[in-house]
């Protein structure tokens, strides 16, 4: 469990991890990013709006049940559930390195580095 809100590890292999996760209403994930593997978010309920920045522009996606969004390696992003229900999605993860410890904070709402 997270301040925002859950996940659960489905299934992991050599170079792919795939979790459930589950953002409380009004919650957001921290803005991120992960040198050794892409993301790729499929939204099962709610609504998440997805925020991506490279060094030229932010752009905000909001993605619905059954929409997804797909998030290039080395790319900050940011997952928020704007709405009053809970948001759940499923993320695959696919690259070199798959684990936690691959997550570069550079901005989040419960002050973890």
């Amino acid at each position: 469990y997270r301040p925002w809100g859950s996940y659960t590890v489905l299934e992991k292999g050599d170079r792919y991890k795939i979790k459930r996760i589950k953002v409380y209403p009004g919650e957001a994930l921290s803005l991120q990013m992960h040198y050794h593997r892409s993301e790729h978010w499929i939204v099962v309920k709610g609504t998440a709006k997805v925020v991506l920045e490279n060094d030229k522009e932010i752009k905000e996606y909001f993605v619905h049940e059954n929409e997804s969004m797909y998030v290039p390696k080395a790319t900050k992003h940011r997952l928020i559930n704007p709405d009053k229900v809970p948001c759940e999605i499923i993320e695959v993860q696919v690259g070199e390195y798959v684990e936690e410890d691959d997550i570069i904070r550079f901005e989040d709402d419960y002050g973890r580095d």
